[in-house]
C-alpha cells in the first residue's frame, strides 16, 4: 500500500535538501572594509592552491578577495586596516612582516607596513608552523610601506 505524499514529508525533503546544499563545507566569512580596494583584487589573483598541503574550501561570500582552506579553515583576507607602529609580536617570512596575535582557537596574522593589509586566521592546529610563507605571492602584490618590523 503507497503512502500519500504530504506536505508534511514534502516540507522536510526540502529542508533536508536545503541543509545539505549549505552543508558544513561552506566557511563562514566576510570581506574585509577595504575589500575593494584594486590592490585586493590583484592580491587575490595569487591566493595559494593549498595552505599547509590543505585545499581550497568554498566562503559564504563571492568575494575573491575572502578564501578559505582545510577543516578547520585556515581564512585569508584582504583589505583590513594595516596597523600602525606597534609593540606586537613580528615576525618577517620571505620579506613579508606579519604582525601576530594569539586568539582562543588560533591566531590572527596580520602584513605589517601594508596598505591594505592581508589577514591570515590560522586555527590553533596548523599554529605550530603558522603558513605564513602560502600567502608571500598575494602579499607582495601590495607595496610595502614605511613601517618594518624591528630588524628588517
Amino acid at each position: 500500500m503507497r503512502r500519500p505524499v504530504t506536505c508534511s514529508t514534502i516540507c522536510a525533503l526540502t529542508l533536508l535538501t536545503a541543509l545539505t546544499a549549505c552543508g558544513d563545507d561552506t566557511v563562514k566569512a566576510s570581506p574585509a572594509d577595504q575589500a575593494a580596494n584594486p590592490l585586493c583584487a590583484k592580491a587575490s589573483r595569487h591566493w595559494p592552491k593549498t595552505v599547509s598541503n590543505q585545499s581550497s574550501r568554498t566562503v559564504s561570500t563571492d568575494s575573491p578577495t575572502v578564501h578559505a582552506w582545510g577543516d578547520p579553515a585556515i581564512i585569508a583576507r584582504c583589505g583590513v586596516t594595516s596597523p600602525g607602529p606597534t609593540t606586537a609580536s613580528c615576525v618577517t617570512v620571505d620579506g613579508i612582516d606579519w604582525i601576530g596575535t594569539k586568539l582562543s582557537d588560533g591566531a590572527r596574522y596580520v602584513t605589517f607596513g601594508r596598505s591594505p593589509a592581508i589577514e591570515v586566521l590560522v586555527p590553533t592546529k596548523y599554529n605550530a608552523f603558522p603558513p605564513l610563507g602560502a600567502f608571500t605571492a598575494a602579499a607582495r602584490q601590495i607595496p610595502q610601506g614605511r613601517h618594518h618590523c624591528m630588524g628588517s
